[in-house]
């Protein structure tokens, strides 16, 4: 099956750790490579902890990218540094080079067979920002393993994948802490 997490809600990457937990507790082999993140979440220890049942891949750059308009003024002093900003329709080709590189190594690893569980974190996110192509995730869910589980997160799913899905679940938000100014936490957010 196919299944999307996506929305603007809290708790899409938490869902799919959640089905990992199931799956390497039902003795399945699983892998999840995590788009736009580097190894800086609490979750990575220890996900990397069940190797060899579980494969945690990483391909992102330790900065966040927005497309112009995205961010008010606020948001971009906010970031600073910690942000490129890119017209639409053409985002930095290095980011662009990295994330298809990650998605092959995915692509490629998922193809073995070897998992039961497999998760692409944030892809939607790379779709979104047109940092992934639909036509290299369409080739690679064509060709994926029937028996391996896919699930795909992010925010910004495009139609077509929630069209093609099996699952779909939107988080919606309805109030957040981060309304009052509360960064991300560690343990919690990060």
């Amino acid at each position: 099956m196919l299944q999307v997490y996506t929305g603007a809600g809290k708790g899409k990457t938490t869902a799919a750790i959640g089905i990992l937990i199931r799956a390497i507790g039902a003795g399945m082999r699983v892998y999840m490579m995590q788009f736009m993140k580097g190894l800086a979440y609490s979750e990575q220890d220890v996900l990397r902890g069940f190797a060899p049942r579980v494969v945690l891949s990483t391909t992102g750059k330790p900065f966040f990218v927005a497309k112009e308009g995205m961010l008010s003024e606020e948001e971009r002093a906010a970031w600073g540094d910690g942000v490129v900003i890119f017209e639409p329709g053409k985002p930095p080709q290095d980011y662009v080079d990295m994330i298809a590189a990650g998605f092959d190594e995915a692509a490629r690893e998922i193809a073995s067979g070897k998992y039961g569980l497999a998760i692409l974190d944030e892809v939607n996110v790379a779709l979104f920002f047109g940092l992934l192509d639909r036509e290299r995730v369409e080739r690679f869910l064509d060709k994926a393993p029937k028996d391996t589980e896919l699930v795909l997160t992010g925010r910004n799913a495009p139609d077509w994948l929630i069209e093609r899905a099996d699952l779909v679940t939107e988080m919606r938000e309805v109030k957040h802490y981060y309304q009052k100014g509360v960064e991300a936490r560690k343990g919690i957010e990060n």
